[in-house]
């Protein structure tokens, strides 16, 4: 009677705890949405500085396990202990008589919420050291796992360590009987098919497509493709070129140069021209307030570079450092080993009719109705901004457009 008395407690105060993670977990699957597919969406009401921001963290590829956003697992782990919990009823339903396998109930929940604990105590570290945000809902759900584990491991003798042995010996035994057994190996082969698919096609984890496709140049902090001279690809007369306008300022632009400097690794008739299309009111007429301040100046010495056969290595330095005055461009030029004449360069930043190039080339732009960078002609089509898809659908287009890949011996 004390037994049955102590089970319907533990019962009553799990499905309590139960209720509160669900709500919360059901909230975490609803910020999760709103952040990343719906790009009209506010702030939610935990996002509150840079360090707490559910927001932020619902954005990142640490949000989401084989493509399966981790609040769906939260759901999937609290459906499952709901179960548990009422897993004496239920094996009294014909078709549900193989639920009679689990035999100790709270011992399977002692262990899913020690177990789940503790992958939020990872996911916490993650949180702390890999992102730096933490998300607010997120550390309530790890509260609610590790008091769903104390309640339900209470009376057990052995606590958490004797709750673990005995249901893995219960999952042992479950497993004897054949039909049990080739129902749990198809359960599996199904669940691992599933998860095949959300992470080979990311459908539920937007930054992990993105990651995909942007990744490598995202989290890169230097150019690893970055080539020295005034020539990005092919030298043929006759080669394939993209004209790409870029602001130094623009954080995009920099991923897209290094995007451009790849894609000439991988086509044998491309070639890049860089137009400056610097957003700053220095040397853009057009603009009605300031923007990008810097901008201009970098175009300018970056111009200058051109004269002295130091263009493309000018460019990125310029992109990797963001040099936010002349002053710094100077110095950072003067450091920078490429063996500039620093007094012949000054002149030729300067110079009106680098000036008047740059602003030749913000004129195009405005006349194809583009202010905004990256952007590029290609094949005479004004394109603006990075493809959706990234560098797989930078390159594809290029190829679309007369490119020619390079065959790679193995």
């Amino acid at each position: 009677m004390e037994k049955d008395r102590s089970q319907l407690t533990k019962t009553i105060i799990i499905s309590v705890i139960l209720l509160i993670a669900v709500v919360v977990t059901i909230d975490l699957a609803y910020i999760y949405y709103q952040a990343n597919f719906n790009q009209y969406a506010l702030p939610s009401f935990c996002s509150v500085n840079e360090l707490v921001d559910c927001d932020g963290v619902a954005r990142t590829t640490e949000s989401q396990f084989f493509g399966v956003p981790l609040a769906y697992w939260g759901l999937f782990l609290y459906s499952f202990i709901t179960m548990l919990l009422s897993v004496d009823v239920l094996k009294k339903i014909p078709f549900l008589k193989f639920l009679e396998v689990f035999k100790n109930k709270f011992h399977y929940i002692a262990s899913l919420g020690l177990i789940s604990f503790t992958i939020s105590m990872i996911l916490l570290c993650v949180s702390l050291f890999g992102i730096h945000k933490i998300c607010v809902m997120c550390a309530i759900t790890y509260c609610l796992n590790l008091l769903i584990g104390l309640v339900a491991v209470r009376g057990i003798e052995g606590g958490f360590i004797g709750a673990i042995k005995q249901s893995w010996l219960d999952f042992v035994d479950a497993l004897k009987p054949i039909p049990y057994r080739v129902a749990f190996i198809v359960v599996m082969l199904c669940a691992a098919g599933f998860l095949s698919w959300t992470y080979t096609t990311a459908i539920f984890s937007p930054p992990l497509k993105s990651n995909r496709a942007f990744g490598e140049f995202l989290d890169a902090k230097t150019n690893k493709y970055a080539v020295k001279g005034n020539i990005l690809g092919s030298k043929a007369e006759d080669a394939m070129v993209i004209k790409v306008y870029s602001d130094y300022m623009c954080p995009m632009c920099n991923v897209f140069n290094m995007m451009i400097h790849k894609i000439v690794t991988e086509f044998d008739n491309v070639r890049i021209e860089h137009h400056s299309l610097p957003l700053d009111q220095k040397c853009n007429p057009y603009l009605r307030q300031p923007f990008h301040y810097g901008s201009c100046d970098m175009a300018r010495y970056a111009e200058a570079a051109y004269r002295q056969g130091k263009f493309w290595e000018v460019n990125s330095l310029f992109f990797e450092k963001k040099p936010e005055s002349e002053g710094e461009i100077i110095k950072l030029l003067e450091n920078s080993g490429f063996g500039l004449d620093m007094e012949q360069l000054k002149k030729d930043a300067v110079d009106p009719k680098i000036m008047k190039q740059i602003q030749d080339d913000i004129k195009v732009a405005v006349e194809k109705d583009q202010m905004g960078t990256p952007a590029m002609i290609i094949n005479g089509k004004f394109e603006m901004g990075i493809p959706r898809g990234g560098y797989p659908a930078l390159k594809q287009m290029v190829k679309e457009n007369g490119g020619k890949p390079k065959h790679k011996l193995f």
